[in-house]
């Protein structure tokens, strides 16, 4: 389980700094790539490192998979005709899906 943990650390650490990066860089895209909202983005964003370590080390993922409805993600990975889904396919039906919100 402590492995796990490690891991979880990990993808939290690179996830929060990937997102930081991209919100001081272009804030709209950021917030439509990582599927959160605005306020979401700004707290991200100013974000101290010893917050970001705090935050990294907690024991849950920090990022969800965007894909709650179970037939878009069987459209998105179907294999039609030997195709995979092209990027921009996914990107539509990403955007369909609102940005998270803060409860």
């Amino acid at each position: 389980m402590n492995d796990y943990l490690s891991e979880i650390r990990d993808v939290n650490l690179s996830y929060l700094m990937i997102a930081q990066q991209m919100i001081r860089h272009d804030r709209a895209e950021a917030i439509f790539r990582l599927g959160i909202s605005g306020e979401i983005a700004d707290l991200i964003a100013s974000m101290s490192n010893a917050q970001v370590l705090k935050m990294a080390s907690c024991n849950v993922m920090l990022s969800r998979f965007r894909f709650d409805d179970s037939t878009i993600l069987s459209t998105l990975v179907r294999d039609k005709a030997g195709a995979a889904p092209t990027p921009l396919h996914a990107s539509i039906i990403m955007a369909s899906q609102a940005p998270e919100q803060v409860a």
